[in-house]
């Protein structure tokens, strides 16, 4: 069953029984989210982006992961799985997933959901009261390039981002481990940004929508007409393997996103 939580015109919808993604987001009445096959926003943990061919170490054990967009396996199994819900009201809602098979290690991820007149908060966590291990977590929404409203269709969408640097990607689509200057556009590509992600989205005469996180990650993916993508995440693509950051019993892996919006 979905949970729907409202916030002045705001509306969230979210599907907990397909990965606990976001399957609407509507302002004013106007959906922001790409519908149909691949729709809404769904989170990714315990890992994001690709992990090469699937392998990825923890001390001296080597794991091997499905491979689901061969060569690789991306962006982690918690879209797979029926989420429980925990709590929800009329404006806040959360959920919990247990980690299994094909991930080797047992764990519990949080998602919450905090809706206001203006932003959308989300929350996630993965923690572990056994086996540390490394784990990614973030989120992937697809916002439609083109609003459509009362008016009609809105001009195409504009980015605008400032990074630090973006993570070369090889041929295989894997950070080849170069930091460079960023590239113009079109990108399936993960950018740096150590001061906390921070991109806009404009629909002119319409709307902007700023995606915020302190994680220090992001990727944008806009090379497709319908959608574009900007995906905070807590690490790398490949991360598992360049950039571990290991779950513990007392030190949980915990990420924070913002989506707020406001009329032009």
């Amino acid at each position: 069953m979905q949970t729907r939580l409202t916030a002045g015109d705001a509306e969230l919808t979210i599907d907990p029984e397909n990965g606990c993604r976001i399957a609407g987001l509507r302002i004013g009445g106007t959906e922001l989210l790409r519908q149909g096959e691949r729709y809404g926003s769904f989170p990714m943990a315990p890992w994001c982006g690709r992990v090469g061919y699937g392998e990825f170490r923890n001390g001296a054990e080597k794991h091997q992961l499905p491979l689901n967009a061969p060569p690789h396996a991306i962006h982690g199994t918690v879209r797979d799985g029926a989420w429980r819900r925990v709590s929800a009201d009329e404006r806040t809602a959360a959920f919990t997933y247990d980690l299994v098979a094909p991930w080797p290690y047992a764990a519990r991820v949080t998602q919450t959901f905090e809706l206001a007149e203006d932003a959308l908060t989300l929350r996630m966590g993965v923690e572990t009261f056994a086996d540390s291990f490394p784990a990614q977590a973030g989120w992937h929404p697809w916002f439609n390039r083109v609003l459509d409203g009362a008016d009609g269709p809105s001009a195409p969408v504009r980015l605008d981002f400032t990074a630090d640097w973006q993570e070369e990607r090889g041929e295989d689509h894997l950070p080849t481990g170069r930091r460079i200057a960023p590239l113009p556009g079109p990108w399936d590509d993960c950018f740096g940004m150590p001061g906390g992600v921070d991109v806009t989205l404009t629909w002119p005469e319409r709307l902007e929508v700023k995606v915020t996180s302190r994680a220090e990650w992001v990727v944008i993916y806009d090379e497709q007409d319908a959608a574009v993508c900007v995906e905070p995440q807590s690490g790398p693509p490949n991360g598992l393997n360049t950039h571990p950051r290991l779950v513990t019993p007392i030190d949980p892996l915990e990420i924070e996103a913002t989506i707020a919006w406001r009329r032009l």
